[in-house]
């Protein structure tokens, strides 16, 4: 691993990009070209202090999954994201699926001009490859695991903390959706042993998912409307599009909602709130604190 070539060139790639190209403010303060270190962590989700190391030429070799989610924080090609980890002297991945692939030049450019809307870039095995802060605001950020989990649709028939985004009474057709979407990717990538596993293991643990994967319904998401429950603001209903890459592996999601419907004065008020945790401290409601 050459640790100071590495920091070199993390500096030079953060000190290019601006920051309306990844959705975030512009201040009057902006002492530095490109982004701050702390918002390169935060887009890579990665702590501030590990990332500043980094480009202190010191720390640990950093891990293929944390190599792969900073060069999709700092908008990456594909050769430049193979130097990266030759630096950190990591094997290049191939062309790979998961939490580890490379976003698809075309869905990352689109993503970058959606400022205004919440949108995200996922696999067809619906694991999040990079969100913009809106869509990390409005279904929140996936969490920091690999294998299985870290498909949404695993988690869903797996982990009931999963469905909280949804409304109870909208489970039922959510998972009939996701089951028929698995169906297709399933059959549209043939004898592949990750999406054979992931089935196995569902059927094994979710009598719901194996009994909807034996209807053989097929259909994939292009299109839905949902309702997502959010902490501060409620029930947000939205329009949910979905626009595929060539080869289908991966999809740019993002949401909308009619001018002049509620949905729409509560995406405006989701770009002020942003991540913020808005409900009420102990402190604030006149209780002692823990």
């Amino acid at each position: 691993m050459n640790h100071s070539e590495l920091a070199a060139y993390l500096k030079s790639r953060r000190a290019r990009i601006r920051p309306s190209d990844v959705g975030l403010p512009t201040g009057p303060r902006r002492r530095v070209p490109g982004l701050r270190r702390e918002e390169v962590a935060q887009l890579a989700g990665l702590s501030a202090d590990y990332y500043t190391e980094l480009e202190r030429g010191r720390g640990t070799q950093p891990s293929a999954q944390v190599l792969a989610a900073l060069a999709r924080a700092l908008r990456l090609n594909g050769d430049e994201r193979d130097h990266l980890f030759h630096l950190a002297g990591r094997r290049v991945p191939p062309a790979a699926l998961g939490p580890t692939a490379h976003v698809q030049p075309g869905l990352l450019g689109l993503l970058d001009q959606l400022t205004t809307t919440p949108a995200q870039v996922i696999t067809d095995l619906h694991e999040t490859l990079v969100q913009n802060p809106l869509a990390a605001a409005l279904v929140g950020r996936p969490p920091a695991v690999h294998g299985p989990a870290a498909s949404f649709v695993y988690r869903w028939f797996t982990d009931p903390d999963a469905r909280s985004l949804y409304p109870a009474e909208d489970h039922p057709h959510h998972s009939r959706v996701f089951v028929a979407d698995l169906q297709a990717v399933a059959a549209r990538r043939g004898r592949d042993a990750e999406v054979n596993e992931m089935v196995a293991a569902l059927r094994r643990r979710n009598q719901e998912f194996a009994d909807l994967w034996d209807t053989r319904d097929v259909g994939l998401r292009r299109t839905d409307h949902k309702r997502i429950v959010h902490a501060t603001l409620g029930v947000i209903e939205l329009d949910c599009h979905s626009l595929f890459s060539e080869d289908g592996r991966q999809r740019l999601l993002w949401f909308s909602a009619p001018p002049g419907t509620e949905g729409a004065a509560q995406l405006q008020l989701l770009s002020v709130i942003g991540t913020q945790d808005m409900t009420p401290s102990a402190n604030e409601l006149g209780q002692p604190r823990a």
